[in-house]
């Protein structure tokens, strides 16, 4: 009786979404280790090997909107089983003998499946929990990355033994169970549309549109480097088992990050938690470029926190911001992170081709660096919020504006 009391629908909602998101995420992040194959097989250069990239990336950020518009009439249930089923068909359709355009046509279709998991995910989990749903939306976060860590690792294991397409099989395979998996759990009937956090919400659409600027910016920041990371740890010296390793502890302190990052929130706020995570993150890319490969695997976990615990802050902070149809603004914040995921590797891959790979690194390290002043903008839009009404937080928010006012001048 106890364990039906706490396995409630609100559970089994959160559980769903969670493992929509890390599979998703894992898909996403695990097309990284293959970039190094793809870039031999096939030819590319630095900035071909990112427009392939971004063939999933931009498909997915760019079909949010459309998706969650078109989509809506679907339950939870119907919606994250078929933006599964697509994702994984995407990988079988890769994992086929077609070659490169079979390549580049399963990266589309996996991007527009995975377009649909992220606006129906992160509403299924805002209505089940309603005003209470800061929480449930960092554990949903927080289930991405540890997909974003099992995956790659997998991949990089398995790719000297069996080959890429192989890889992509099995992991299509793992796909099948989780839509499986999603059949008792996600709900059958249509959610509402619209939710509103008992905070400050609706503060103004300048406010939500500079969270999405910065979400942009930290997105890009992240798939800047990761475009980097292997080809940086081939550079030191290691091998292919070598770069899933490195994935993996960089997602793991990824997802260590959302809890770290929840709890600094709390205590500085959301615009002085960004400011120190961006801040740290700018100086810990930089300090993997001048470090060998052992010292490189040992920061990988510290970058990791920064460089993927600021989402969970400025994620949570959607609902508190938007003018009322949280699916919306949702689909509206992953427009903008997911596309700049996919357009910004392509700039940072054109600056390395015509400089240095060293260039394309400290590129990514100086979009972290902008946010730190961008993110006082966002104070007024957020005075009102639990996280920002703290004491402590608003002393450093008027220390570091402060401080920020006197560089100026």
């Amino acid at each position: 009786m106890k364990l039906r009391q706490w396995w409630t629908q609100k559970r089994k909602s959160l559980t769903s979404a969670c493992l929509a998101h890390a599979l998703h995420d894992g898909y996403t992040d695990a097309l990284y280790v293959f970039l190094p194959v793809w870039q031999a097989e096939f030819g590319l250069s630095y900035a071909a090997l990112a427009i392939v990239r971004a063939l999933y990336s931009g498909t997915m950020g760019g079909l949010q909107v459309p998706a969650d518009r078109a989509l809506r009439g679907l339950s939870p249930r119907a919606a994250l089983i078929l933006s599964t089923v697509l994702a994984l068909a995407g990988l079988l359709i890769m994992a086929a003998p077609f070659g490169f355009a079979g390549l580049c046509i399963g990266l589309v279709v996996a991007g527009i499946g995975s377009s649909i998991q992220h606006p129906c995910g992160s509403m299924l989990v805002t209505v089940s929990y309603g005003s209470d749903s800061r929480h449930p939306l960092g554990i949903y976060n927080f289930s991405g990355d540890l997909g974003k860590a099992a995956l790659p690792a997998l991949a990089a294991v398995l790719l000297p033994v069996v080959g890429w397409q192989p890889v992509l099989g099995l992991m299509a395979v793992l796909g099948i169970a989780v839509a499986v998996a999603l059949l008792p759990l996600a709900p059958a009937a249509p959610i509402a549309r619209t939710a509103r956090a008992a905070v400050a919400s609706g503060k103004g659409r300048g406010g939500f549109g500079i969270l999405t600027t910065i979400g942009a910016l930290d997105t890009a920041t992240r798939m800047g480097y990761l475009l980097f990371l292997p080809f940086l740890i081939h550079g030191q010296g290691g091998d292919t088992a070598t770069v899933g390793l490195a994935l993996a502890l960089l997602f793991i302190g990824g997802a260590f990050g959302k809890a770290t990052c929840s709890r600094l929130g709390d205590r500085l706020g959301v615009v002085g938690s960004v400011m120190v995570t961006e801040a740290a993150t700018a100086l810990l890319i930089a300090a993997t470029l001048f470090t060998s490969l052992t010292p490189t695997l040992i920061l990988l976990p510290l970058l990791g926190v920064v460089l993927n615990g600021t989402s969970s802050v400025l994620y949570g902070t959607v609902p508190e911001l938007s003018d009322g149809d949280t699916g919306r603004a949702f689909a509206i914040f992953y427009t903008s992170v997911i596309g700049a995921g996919g357009l910004a590797p392509i700039l940072y891959g054109t600056i390395a081709d015509h400089s240095s790979q060293t260039v394309g690194v400290l590129a990514s390290a100086a979009t972290a660096a902008v946010i730190v002043p961008l993110v006082l903008m966002l104070t007024p839009h957020l005075g009102a919020s639990g996280a920002e009404s703290d004491g402590k937080a608003g002393v450093f928010r008027h220390r570091m504006a402060k401080w920020v006012g006197q560089g100026r001048q």
